[in-house]
């Protein structure tokens, strides 16, 4: 168990204050213990049922070795089992490690290894894959949930069923203390453009991140919160899960997201707060009586990951509902910006103003000097939110953090007289067409507007002319409707002529990671087949 080493004059400043989130659902269970804390199709769960799962699971991981900072993972969908596999460490003093369940093998072989977990708690349907590698990883320990009716599971060979485990297990009384710098959970990066980076997010990162949000968004005690985006990511996780455990309030989960089923749960369970990515809320906005649905109690709708067409954020707001905007990354926990529920139109299109204890500049990227307002630059952050830095990656810590203890986060904007901020586009996603710079998510913003477009992803495909030609890939309603020169058309006066795309690739589906981020390594390889 953790300790905390103060001086005489620290004793009641607060310093010393426990910030794990079990211990906060230990609390919610011993005074609201019959409250509903989890719906979930695999079973509900009150906060006293969740805690003693999650005790009796620490006891588990505790008899096979598992000590406070060594890690556990978990693989697999939404799920109640999740929460309790991330609880259980947390009790422990263990750091949760929430694997992408999307990973082809060799990318979870390297998360596994790069961790260095030694307890994997896994669904069956990602067990054969997690069986390949057994071998090659520190796991030492392979537990398989078998009592989620929404994740049939069979007997396996080197595997132990977790139910009759918990049934007999001596939950583990107490939570190991935490404070703001013992790491929490351990989030890899979706290595879309590179090798995955371990991020890890400290207790005291949740907590401020946590506390950015209550002070600006309107959540309170009791909250609905709807939780189908994959929880693995930390815009899922720690926008209003975590705190929505820590305050008492109850999280519906979804093992994925589903349009018409959501919308039925949204209005079912008067759900009061959601984070999802401008997909989904794309897709939401197509389901029939959509927008004539009682959504009264939803009051606070973050959408972030990925840019969100202006004319996304119009539809809702003519209907009442708020699409709010933030920014962020794994490493900021997740929210560096958000932008206020009264400036949603005003100001569409900004991802917003810092977090109250979140500082943000635009720098310079060669200098590090901040730019005018109006100019484009590197966006920074500084705060208690911001990640302590990789796992066992000194070169990335040194290259992501400057003397000065900014945090460089490869994110090109721009802020305006106002001090909202307008994201531009990734650094190393910039493509240079004839010695122009060109900012795909400028054009991808452009093109989504265009009637018949679903989806669009822009890169720059070489070429021995221009250097780089500005090519999109689409997904559209009738792909006879869309070619370069309709593209051309809409866009002329909405794009200077050298950022229109040259080439257009049309797809079934653009493909995207389980953030809601363009995978635009898979991007240029389809647009290289058309080239």
């Amino acid at each position: 168990m953790t300790t905390f080493a103060t001086t005489p004059h620290q004793a009641n400043s607060g310093l010393r204050v426990d910030l794990n989130a079990a211990a906060a659902v230990e609390r919610n269970a011993r005074y609201q213990a019959d409250t509903v804390v989890v719906r979930y199709a695999g079973g509900d769960l009150t906060y006293a049922q969740l805690d003693d799962k999650a005790a009796r699971l620490a006891g588990v991981l505790a008899a096979g070795g598992v000590v406070d900072g060594d890690r556990v993972a978990y693989l697999g969908l939404n799920s109640s089992s999740f929460l309790v596999t991330m609880l259980a460490a947390f009790r422990l003093g263990a750091v949760f490690v929430p694997v992408n369940f999307r990973l082809a093998e060799a990318e979870l072989e390297a998360v596994l290894n790069g961790s260095g977990a030694t307890a994997l708690i896994c669904e069956e349907g990602h067990r054969p894959t997690a069986d390949t590698m057994r071998g090659r990883t520190s796991l030492a320990r392979f537990l398989l949930v078998d009592d989620d009716t929404e994740a049939p599971a069979t007997d396996a060979v080197g595997w132990e069923a977790w139910s009759p485990l918990l049934a007999s297990a001596l939950p583990v009384a107490g939570v190991a203390a935490k404070g703001a710098d013992d790491p929490a959970i351990l989030m890899f990066t979706s290595g879309t453009t590179g090798k995955p980076k371990g991020v890890v997010l400290t207790h005291g990162n949740i907590w401020w991140n946590s506390v950015n949000v209550e002070l600006r968004l309107d959540t309170r005690r009791g909250d609905v919160t709807y939780a189908a985006a994959p929880l693995f990511h930390v815009g899922a996780l720690n926008s209003f899960v975590l705190r929505t455990l820590v305050r008492g309030g109850t999280v519906v989960i979804r093992r994925g997201f589903e349009p018409q089923a959501c919308l039925d749960d949204l209005v079912k369970h008067g759900v009061n707060s959601m984070f999802g990515v401008a997909q989904m809320f794309a897709a939401l906005a197509r389901v029939p009586g959509m927008f004539e649905a009682d959504l009264s109690g939803l009051r606070s709708v973050v959408v972030a990951g990925a840019p969100v067409p202006p004319s996304l954020i119009s539809l809702y707001a003519e209907h009442g509902l708020l699409l709010q905007q933030a920014w962020g990354l794994t490493e900021t926990a997740p929210f560096a910006t958000h932008l206020p529920a009264e400036r949603t139109l005003d100001k569409i299109g900004s991802a917003g103003i810092p977090m109250p204890f979140t500082e943000v500049r635009v720098v310079d990227a060669a200098t590090n000097r901040c730019v005018e307002p109006g100019e484009r630059g590197e966006i920074v952050v500084r705060g208690p939110n911001v990640t302590a830095g990789y796992w066992n990656n000194p070169q990335a810590n040194q290259a992501a953090f400057d003397e000065d203890g900014w945090f460089h986060s490869g994110d090109i904007g721009y802020l305006d007289e106002d001090g909202c901020l307008y994201i531009v586009d990734r650094l190393k996603d910039m493509i240079i067409s004839g010695g122009e710079n060109v900012y795909p998510a400028e054009v991808e913003r452009v093109l989504s507007d265009m009637p018949g477009v679903t989806d669009v992803a822009v890169v720059g495909i070489p070429d021995e002319q221009w250097g780089e030609l500005v090519t999109a890939v689409v997904s559209v309603d009738d792909p006879a409707a869309v070619t370069v020169e309709t593209v051309h058309a809409w866009a002329a006066g909405r794009l200077a002529r050298y950022k229109l795309p040259r080439r257009l690739t049309v797809v079934p589906v653009v493909p995207r990671n389980a953030s809601g981020k363009l995978d635009r390594v898979v991007v240029r390889r389809l647009a290289d087949e058309e080239s």
